[in-house]
Parts: C-alpha cells; sequence; structure tokens
C-alpha cells in the first residue's frame, strides 16, 4: 500500500477541488482539513474513481450561457450523509458541479442533523457555544493551523483581452484593487462605444483552483438570476444585494476571472475620512445585509466572511446595499442536512481576528450564527470603532474574550457604547444572536422588526437613503 501511495504526487480537496500534494493537512484555498481517511481508503480506485477535479468541473461548465450555469447542474451532490461512502469517491454523481460540505475525518462517524422550521429549536445534541465543552480553551481550538499562502498573482497590462466562455471579449480599463490572491479590474466589454461607469464591469480575477473556484459554484447553484428575482418578488422587496455575474473564463491555464456588473464602491471608500457610522446608518445597513444572509441561508450556503470590505454601495443609488467576496462561502446543509458540530476541523481563517465567529475560532465548520455573529461584530465597530479584543493578536485570547461577552451582552455593550448608552437594536440583535444553536435557524423576520423599530425610533426609515 505504500508503495502505491509513493507514485501518487497529489489528490483533491474534496471542499473546494483544489490540487494538493502529499503531506497537505489542510487545504491551502479553502483553509479545510484533509481526511486522513483519505489516504487508506482511495488508493485502490484512484485511477478508476472520478477525483473532485476542477477541471472536470470546468468541462461541465463549458455548457452554460453564462456565470450562473443551467439548472442540470443542481442535481449534482457532493454529500456527507452517507457514512460509508469512500471519502475519495464521495462528492461525485455525474461529474459536473462542485457542491461545499465538510469533508469527514474517517467513516461512520459523521452525523447530520435536520434543518429546524423557522424560529424553532434544532431537534437532536446540538452545541451550545457557551457550554463547558465547546471552551475556547479545549484541545481542538489549538489544533486550528492557519491556511498556506499560495502565490501573489501578477497584475495584467491594461488594454489586454479577456475571453469568457460564451466568446465575449473584455477589455482591462483599469486594475482597481490587488491582493496576495486576486485582481479586481474594471473592464469593458469590446464593442462598446464607451468606456464610462455605466458601461463598464468588474474582472475578479484568482487562481485557477483557489478560492475564487468556491465563488464561482456558489454563484452558479444558489445565485441565478432567476433564483433572485424570484425571491425577490416572493418577498415584496425593491432589492436583494448579491451581485450579478454576468460571465466567467479563463486565462493562461493558470487563472479563473468572473465578470460582474459594477456595484458602485465598498464601505471603507465610502466612509474615507469618517470612521465612525451614525447608529441610524449601522441599523440601516444592517437589516440591508439580513436581507441578503436570509436569502443565501435558504440556499444551504453560509458567507463566511462578514466584513466591511466585502459590503458596497451601489453609487448614486445610497439605499442599493450588495454583500459580495463569496470566495467564502460554505455549504452548510447539503440536500436539507445540517452539518455536524466539530471543533479542530478547519484552519483558523487569515486575517484580522476581530470579526470571525466564534465557531471559527474553534475550527468549527460556519453555520447560520456564525454569519451572524460576523454582523454583529461588525455592527459595534462601525458605530465605535473598537471591539473588547481589538488589541490583541493572539488568537486564543481573542476566542476568550468573545467566549465571555457571548454570555454577557450587557458588558459587551457597555464596553463599546459607554455605561451611559443603550440601544435597543444593537441590544436585541446580539441578545438574539448569542442564544443561537449550532443548527438553529435563526428568526430573520424577528430580528429585522427589531432593528427597523429601533431606526425609526431613531428618525431613519429602510427606503431613505444612507447617511455617512
Amino acid at each position: 500500500m505504500e508503495e502505491d501511495w509513493a507514485r501518487v504526487t497529489f489528490r483533491f480537496c474534496p471542499q473546494c477541488g483544489t490540487k494538493l500534494q502529499w503531506g497537505f493537512k489542510f487545504c491551502p484555498s479553502c483553509g479545510e482539513k484533509i481526511p486522513g481517511a483519505a489516504v487508506a481508503s482511495g488508493l485502490e480506485d484512484t485511477s478508476a474513481s472520478p477525483n473532485i477535479s476542477p477541471s472536470k468541473v470546468d468541462k461541465a461548465l463549458k455548457d452554460s450561457s453564462g456565470c450562473h450555469g443551467s439548472t442540470e447542474g443542481d442535481n449534482v451532490e457532493c454529500t456527507t450523509s452517507s457514512p460509508k461512502q469512500n471519502p475519495v469517491k464521495r462528492g461525485v454523481k455525474k461529474a459536473a458541479t462542485v457542491e461545499f460540505t465538510s469533508p469527514r475525518s474517517g467513516r461512520g462517524k459523521a452525523r447530520l442533523f435536520q434543518p429546524v422550521e423557522e424560529g424553532g429549536k434544532a431537534e437532536g445534541p446540538t452545541m451550545d457555544i457557551s457550554s463547558p465543552g465547546s471552551s475556547p480553551n479545549s484541545k481542538s481550538l489549538f489544533k486550528a493551523k492557519k491556511a498556506k499562502h499560495t502565490a501573489a498573482l501578477e497584475p495584467l497590462e491594461n488594454g489586454m483581452e479577456m475571453t469568457d466562455m460564451t466568446g465575449r471579449k473584455w477589455t482591462l480599463v483599469q486594475l482597481l484593487s490587488q491582493s496576495m490572491t486576486e485582481l479586481m479590474y474594471q473592464v469593458v466589454q469590446k464593442g462598446s462605444k464607451t468606456t464610462s461607469s455605466e458601461s463598464s464591469y468588474i474582472l475578479k480575477m484568482g487562481a485557477k483552483d483557489g478560492r475564487i473556484f468556491n465563488e464561482q459554484n456558489f454563484l452558479q447553484r444558489a445565485a441565478k438570476p432567476v433564483s433572485v428575482d424570484k425571491w425577490i418578488k416572493q418577498h415584496n422587496m425593491d432589492l436583494l444585494g448579491i451581485p450579478s455575474c454576468v460571465g466567467f473564463g479563463f486565462h493562461s491555464d493558470s487563472y479563473r476571472f468572473l465578470i460582474f456588473s459594477t456595484i458602485g464602491q465598498s464601505l471603507p471608500s465610502v466612509m474615507q475620512d469618517n470612521k465612525l457610522l451614525p447608529e441610524k446608518t449601522v441599523l440601516h445597513l444592517t437589516c440591508r445585509l439580513l436581507d441578503v444572509l436570509h436569502y443565501i441561508h435558504s440556499n444551504e450556503y453560509v458567507h463566511g466572511d462578514v466584513t466591511a470590505e466585502n459590503v458596497y454601495i451601489q453609487t448614486g443609488h445610497p439605499t442599493q446595499v450588495y454583500l459580495v467576496g463569496y470566495s467564502h462561502a460554505f455549504r452548510y446543509c447539503p440536500s436539507g442536512r445540517h452539518v455536524e458540530y466539530s471543533e479542530g476541523r478547519r484552519a483558523l481563517p487569515e486575517g484580522p481576528l476581530d470579526f470571525i465567529s466564534l465557531d471559527a475560532h474553534k475550527g468549527v465548520a460556519p453555520s447560520r450564527r456564525s454569519d451572524l455573529q460576523s454582523l454583529g461584530y461588525c455592527m459595534l465597530h462601525w458605530h465605535t470603532g473598537v471591539l473588547p479584543w481589538s488589541a490583541l493578536a493572539d488568537p486564543d485570547k481573542v476566542a476568550t474574550l468573545k467566549q465571555r461577552y457571548m454570555g454577557d451582552v450587557p458588558a459587551l455593550l457597555s464596553h463599546c457604547l459607554g455605561r451611559k448608552r443603550d440601544s435597543s437594536g444593537f441590544r436585541s440583535y446580539l441578545t438574539a444572536v448569542a442564544a443561537l444553536q449550532y443548527t438553529e435557524q435563526p428568526d430573520y423576520s424577528e430580528l429585522k422588526a427589531k432593528l427597523s423599530a429601533a431606526l425609526s425610533q431613531l428618525g431613519g426609515y429602510l427606503d431613505e437613503p444612507l447617511v455617512f
């Protein structure tokens, strides 16, 4: 068996499809822990069984007419509901579109919970975030390792043409932003007579098998324009702030890109020199973002990276708020069954620790409450500029404080707002989120109603422009 494995140079992450070298314990792209059982159980059939390879997904995606693909891909599942399934084989039924579910370390140990009705309690064993067994000082907390960095992307020259999978050509106009893993460009479709903002689009590029692979699959599965429009009509909304992906393609066999309609500026750019936001603005933003999270969660996904950098305000339309950045999107409820609470399964997310959920600190796969926790931390920071753990760099110390204040919301508000101030909107939201169980479905309508009521008391309304 060891001789056979010695000839296998790489395998694929069952979460995002990234190609992995032998010895990797965590995926360098999505941070998911690689199941150890895959080594023993998958060797004999690696040549015969289909791996979760992005190349096979890409082949199936070529039949799509746009970024959102066809509905046929929705029939393909990467389910975790069968504990007898081979960890290397599972995830493919028709080798079309990869689902994002939590890989299991070992066989016969995975248990999934049925989702509960809105506002109800989860059946079966659940893990309270304040229970002794889930203390941030537990051993599993210290097992979480940071994901390895991927090579930085080199910027492309302005004027270069990119061709998407439908044959449309896009011209790079200007580099908007750059990070270690992504490039953002303003682009125009070739043949357009103007390069004004009205006719421009955004091109987002990343490593072909990196996190942008996750984002593309989320958009194709859960954020098709027809699905978003249907949700808007059903809930009598004016807008649902999910960016519209109008195309995708590849560059130099190493990069994958997505094309989006322009959605304005990021929240930090809009704030500019204003370091703090008025309470009315924060409550208004939160209501808009809750609408987006409600939709995402209802489609079996969580966002996984709720931060100010992923909140955009449409230029000229300050009532239009978008939540972007779905490269960390995670399918928490495959086939309608919630993944199990299990600590130490995922690497600690990269970047600032301020806004990640307590579940993330413990290496637990994100759930609905994880997104709402992160949004709560953002609310406090947008309005006050401080959090009790902002000055700390040790993840364990940050997790300890988050655990402490999760069980004492009044103390958290006192620390951030001051002893003489109070906010019914902040208090009601944070209290409700702190009480959520891992598998429990939040009552989005109740959360939004209380925030709206607090907004009205301050003289604000959801249909008026945001004030910065």
